[in-house]
């Protein structure tokens, strides 16, 4: 497939373009950057950094994609961002490079970061993950496979989202459980209301895989038990599906807390 470059972008000879790339007006791509075949830049895209940009991508006016992070503790070295095919980086998205020497900020195939959105240094959001309009992820942040995050969600460093979770608030300063809806009038009131049932029919759940993960919700969140008993218990009586051990692992590997 032949490549389109307009005249008005300033690509560095160093760059490396797949086949087929469309790079609209305005458009700057620096010396360390690779752009996968097919992928779409529109106008006005900055790809600064150590970059790589999957197959089929497309980037919107306006985003910047590699710059530096923003974290003070960065003293040098090589951090790069890596972002999946087919993912869709609409206007004005940035994400920025690692911190530490090596450190990568991953966005995965298939995903789509609607405008404003904003990853920084060594976040890691994962594939089919759709987040709305202001999304604004601070360092570290993992954001599981099939996630979908609400528009003007803040989330605090190193925190987590879960698997398929659906999370709708303003704030969240703790993990947000896998399989779960996550949902808060502020940052004060926000908790896990039930699991995501459409989500889960959607992505071709059985009935029966949701209604043990429906059983799982109410020993963790409509039980007198705290979490280490309820997870104990969701163990002894639950059947051992992955989704199940999932669940039960995000909970004992959280080093901020999940959700209550």
């Amino acid at each position: 497939m032949m490549s389109k470059i307009h005249s008005t972008a300033i690509v560095d000879t160093n760059a490396i373009l797949g086949d087929g790339v469309d790079i609209g007006p305005y458009c700057v791509i620096g010396p360390n950057v690779k752009v996968g075949d097919g992928t779409r830049l529109f106008s006005h895209v900055v790809l600064d950094g150590y970059t790589t940009l999957g197959n089929e991508c497309e980037v919107h006016p306006f985003a910047r994609i590699g710059g530096p992070t923003q974290d003070l503790k960065y003293v040098g070295g090589k951090t790069y961002v890596e972002v999946g095919d087919k993912t869709v980086l609409r206007e004005c998205v940035t994400i920025n490079c690692g911190t530490r020497d090596g450190e990568v900020t991953k966005i995965g195939s298939k995903t789509l970061l609607m405008a404003y959105c904003h990853v920084a240094h060594g976040a890691n959001i994962g594939n089919e993950v759709i987040v709305s309009n202001g999304g604004q992820f601070a360092g570290e942040v993992v954001v599981e496979d099939r996630a979908i995050v609400s528009g003007m969600l803040a989330v605090h460093q190193f925190n987590r989202i879960g698997t398929l979770a659906m999370v709708s608030c303003s704030r969240l300063m703790l993990d947000a459980p896998p399989y779960m809806i996550t949902q808060g009038v502020d940052g004060r009131e926000v908790s896990v209301t039930g699991i995501n049932q459409v989500g889960l029919t959607r992505r071709g759940y059985s009935e029966e895989t949701r209604n043990i993960l429906k059983q799982a919700y109410k020993l963790l969140y409509r039980s007198d038990m705290n979490v280490s008993d309820a997870l104990a218990k969701i163990e002894e009586t639950l059947p051992p599906i992955p989704e199940i051990h999932h669940l039960v692992n995000f909970f004992r590997s959280s080093s901020r807390g999940v959700v209550r």
